[in-house]
């Protein structure tokens, strides 16, 4: 292709990529298509000869659009937000471009060092302890991975490393297999499902560890598990406390798990990857007190701050513990300039692939674009979004709220499980609206997210209209149904009698905004 059909392409992408978030609210945001719908629109075998850029235009309406669940909808208020933005993507094209492969300083300079400063900058604005920082006079700094998930792993296999040497220079006469094998590590059960599958590739058992009845893990919950297993003859080896939980946005207590683990010697990493966005406003702060005691500190940009996926900002205490982990020296990827200045890093050595693309020039372009103010602006809006939502759900009697935290509204039918569960299933079946469900100390609830920057007031009251409305159908069908069912005469729903009674044991946790006081 020659630069002029690239020139006129690239326009027409340009304009198709504005059209689409200028009318993304008017696209259904649940694709209806089934299963295997592409494998007969699409030939099983590649073409022999190209074709023109304007056919495959064209099936990418026809064929592919069809098929896309719209992430960026203001419909979409399922799991978290995923970043977007046109600085992003712009950001995004160019590193495209460019192509750098910025696994070392040398192969690409200006890719090393302005992750480097980006990353310092963001540190700042969330109010880090300068020991996270690559400027620090530390061996501490930030790099940027693709996911939580990914930063999450990263650290347990560097604790991992690091518990294996501790104990091997104390019991020199235990192998590497011997002491591997007795490492464990602890997190809540509300955590992520990446933290348990960080256990699974890690080798290492993960205890998920019964969080609190506002879904927390704290001091006394830890510390019980951390006995329990060095009578057992194992070693506490890596703790992941989480900051915005992602069923109901709960805070792990940073200020009672910390001081455990420093003195046990156990990394400590917190997975902050939703909620921490939320810290680029200093009157949420005081939600991560305590990080002062943690080893390393992760927070998706892609999910709250319009940074397209995937950048994922981690920083650490102490990256020679990367290093050590993680360094394989070949010929051919020597330099001249390898040093151990953490403002000269070989950033190779501080992730699990070889090659890493320059995924700092969109997290710089967001960052100079809407400046700190933008996006505190930003987060602002989606709370009060979220407050909206929350208040909506208040005035209406059939239903109760669970939990508001930052952008995320839990909400319920008042009842058995099974009129929660009917409400979701017939909302899903409408396709309107995308939402998904959690539990809450066995009371299922149904998450409602602010997730696409494009939300507005009129999209939080087109939701909560599709809810009521489906909500009158539940009514009108349990209004239906006899009155002896619950005694279990029939089989129509509910079978089970306790479906049939409120729940009244677990405790409602609201939590208004999660602002002081």
């Amino acid at each position: 292709m020659d630069s002029k059909a690239f020139r006129e392409w690239g326009k027409t992408v340009i304009d198709y990529i504005a059209d689409y978030n200028d009318n993304i609210r008017d696209r259904p945001v649940l694709s209806t298509v089934k299963p295997g719908y592409l494998y007969e629109l699409i030939p099983s075998e590649a073409p022999v000869k190209g074709e023109d850029w304007k056919t495959v235009m064209a099936d990418l309406d026809n064929k592919i659009m069809p098929g896309i669940t719209h992430w960026n909808s203001p419909q979409f208020h399922a799991f978290f937000p995923t970043g977007n933005s046109y600085p992003a993507i712009m950001g995004d094209m160019l590193c495209n471009a460019i192509g750098s492969i910025g696994f070392s300083w040398m192969t690409s300079p200006a890719c090393t060092e302005l992750e480097v400063q980006v990353m310092n900058w963001f540190g700042k604005i969330l109010d880090l302890p300068k020991e996270f920082l690559n400027e620090s006079k530390g061996p501490g700094g930030g790099v940027i991975q693709g996911s939580a998930s990914e930063a999450t792993f990263v650290c347990l296999l560097a604790a991992k490393d690091r518990t294996t040497k501790r104990i091997k220079a104390l019991h020199p006469e235990m192998t590497d297999g011997e002491i591997k094998a007795k490492l464990v590590a602890y997190t809540s059960d509300q955590s992520n499902s990446s933290v348990e599958k960080a256990g699974l590739l890690g080798s290492m058992p993960m205890r998920m560890l019964k969080a609190d009845k506002s879904g927390r893990m704290t001091g006394f919950i830890l510390s019980e598990a951390i006995a329990e297993d060095v009578a057992r003859g194992l070693i506490p080896c890596y703790v992941v406390a989480t900051l915005g939980t992602t069923g109901i946005c709960a805070f792990d207590n940073l200020e009672e798990l910390g001081p455990i683990c420093n003195e046990n010697k156990i990394w400590l990493h917190v997975d902050a990857a939703y909620a921490g966005a939320a810290f680029v406003l200093p009157e949420y702060r005081y939600l991560m007190a305590g990080v002062q005691f943690a080893d390393s500190f992760d927070v998706n940009l892609h999910k709250w701050l319009l940074v397209n996926f995937d950048c994922s900002a981690l920083w650490v205490k102490n990256s020679t513990y990367l290093v050590d982990a993680f360094n394989v020296e070949r010929v051919y990827l020597k330099h001249s300039y390898q040093s151990q200045d953490p403002q000269v890093p070989d950033y190779r050595h501080w992730q699990i692939p070889l090659g890493r693309r320059f995924r700092s020039l969109k997290m710089w372009f967001v960052l100079r674009i809407y400046g700190v103010e933008g996006l505190q602006a930003h987060i602002k809006k989606q709370v009060h979004l979220a407050d909206m939502f929350g208040k909506f759900v208040n005035q209406d009697p059939r239903f109760e709220v669970t939990t508001v935290a930052m952008g995320l509204v839990c909400f319920r039918l008042k009842g058995d499980n099974a009129l929660t569960k009917n409400l979701y299933e017939r909302l899903m079946a409408s396709g309107q609206i995308y939402l998904v469900t959690a539990t809450v100390q066995k009371r299922l609830v149904i998450r409602f997210v602010v997730c696409s920057r494009l939300t507005e007031e009129i999209d939080v009251q087109f939701a909560w209209n599709e809810i009521r409305t489906q909500a009158d159908r539940v009514k009108s069908e349990r209004d239906m149904v006899p009155t002896n069912i619950c005694n279990g005469l029939t089989g129509a729903w509910p079978k089970d009698k306790v479906d049939c009674e409120e729940l009244t044991t677990a405790t409602p946790i609201v939590v208004k905004s999660l602002t002081k006081g």
